[in-house]
């Protein structure tokens, strides 16, 4: 692995901390949109924010995790391990 994992892991705690205030203003944004036109009850919260909350988590959360995989050197090292088994002209042998 690369000595940039340490970085690379406090970058990716900041991305996340960053994307949870996101989701959580996003979650603010859909609640106040859907009380302009329905009487908001518990069912509507709870269901507006898992769904809002949770999609923004994956969605961002899987990109901040395939940033992180390339900056702490485990891209590089899976590509090291594949071609183990080749030649010098990339080919297998």
């Amino acid at each position: 692995m690369s000595n940039d994992r340490p970085a690379a892991m406090a970058e990716f705690k900041r991305m996340m901390k960053w994307i949870a205030l996101a989701g959580v203003l996003m979650v603010i944004g859909a609640l106040w949109y859907l009380s302009l036109y329905v009487e908001l009850n518990f069912v509507i919260v709870t269901a507006t924010i898992a769904g809002v909350f949770l999609s923004v988590l994956l969605g961002c959360g899987l990109f901040a995790a395939a940033f992180f995989s390339d900056k702490s050197g485990h891209d590089q090292s899976v590509t090291n391990a594949t071609r183990h088994g080749e030649d010098k002209d990339g080919r297998s042998g």
